[in-house]
């Protein structure tokens, strides 16, 4: 079993920023992929950011590049989304997902794993 707690959600004018943290315990040499997500009311649930946990490779949603940087501490097991210039559009429940080999990192489904979830609000 794998346990995620996120942290780090608040309430922020747009052009802020916040970090969020996702720490992760319990058997976690079964994850390869952590994946930050987001859910606004009325959408669906969005992959935002990645990141491969054996050699830190990186992907981002085209909505988020250039202001979102994901990344990890292995010490601390815990993996990071610093989120820069943000906009109201980013308003919504942030979410740390961990899987061993999902088909694509941008599928909630492929993910077995997940924290309870923390809430951004950015306001214009």
């Amino acid at each position: 079993q794998v346990q995620l707690v996120e942290s780090g959600g608040g309430s922020v004018q747009a052009g802020g920023s916040l970090r969020l943290s996702c720490v992760v315990s319990g058997y976690i040499y079964s994850i390869k992929w952590m994946t930050w997500f987001r859910q606004a009311p009325g959408k669906e649930r969005e992959g935002v950011a990645t990141i491969y946990t054996a050699s830190s490779i990186t992907a981002y949603a085209d909505s988020v590049k250039g202001r979102f940087t994901i990344s990890q501490d292995n010490a601390k097991n815990t993996v990071y989304l610093q989120m820069n210039r943000l906009e109201p559009e980013d308003s919504a429940m942030y979410y740390c997902a961990a899987a061993n080999r999902p088909r694509s990192w941008k599928r909630p489904e492929d993910f077995g794993y997940w924290g309870q979830g923390t809430q951004v609000t950015v306001s214009s």
